[in-house]
């Protein structure tokens, strides 16, 4: 898959799941919870506290990537070159980091692979885009709030940009409708209790509702 067409994939789709502390023994049946609910695209995020959790972590891309390929798959909490190699290599399509790091954001490019660095003031925003990131991720877009992204988007509308940080089915709208291209979303959605006690038909239900409120937008 080529750089614009992930791109176009992920403005698409606009709904990029957060698994976040997923163990890996329940990623596959996780990926595939949120697929039957209609999610396409899922953001695995790098487990920095250990290097076995490094390596569970490209596992896991590794293997929702191989057995789900209609899905769009990428590698969360980016924090280094490193990180963008070895997820790009397990299978990962683009790269979303909390931070704005030119390194990062270069070598993810050059790999061809979709950037989506973090930032939160205008200036962040405009130094993140100019460095080659494809959408800028504002994080906590909760914290934020609808009127500081309506107004960040006033001077700002030409660089893409998504939510990131607690976006519900009820507010899913008012975030599309401020003028963000997507939403990344993790709690609300990747519920842990649930994957813990193996109910997967929750996730399922829950990803029904925010495909739901998409539509509805």
């Amino acid at each position: 898959m080529s750089h614009d067409e992930c791109l176009t994939g992920l403005r698409n789709a606009k709904i990029v799941a957060i698994v976040r502390g997923v163990a890996l023994e329940k990623m596959l049946d996780t990926a595939g919870a949120l697929a039957a609910g209609g999610i396409s695209c899922l953001e695995i995020t790098f487990d920095h506290r250990s290097q076995q959790g490094r390596r569970d972590t490209l596992r896991g891309i590794e293997v929702v990537s191989r057995t789900f390929p209609e899905l769009l798959i990428g590698a969360g909490t980016v924090l280094t070159t490193r990180d963008v190699e070895e997820a790009r290599d397990a299978g990962a399509r683009y790269m979303i980091s909390p931070n704005t790091e030119p390194d990062v954001i270069a070598r993810t490019r050059e790999l061809g692979l979709v950037s989506m660095p973090g930032a939160f003031t205008p200036s962040e925003v405009v130094q993140a885009f100019a460095a080659g990131g494809d959408i800028i991720k504002l994080f906590p877009a909760a914290l934020l709030g609808i009127p500081y992204i309506k107004a960040l988007r006033g001077p700002l509308a030409h660089i893409p940009m998504a939510a990131v940080g607690g976006v519900t089915p009820e507010n899913l709208g008012e975030f599309l409708r401020a003028g963000v291209c997507a939403a990344g979303i993790g709690g609300s959605l990747v519920d842990l209790k649930a994957i813990s006690a193996g109910e997967y038909g929750r996730l399922t239900e829950t990803a029904r509702r925010f495909t739901l409120a998409l539509n509805n937008a």
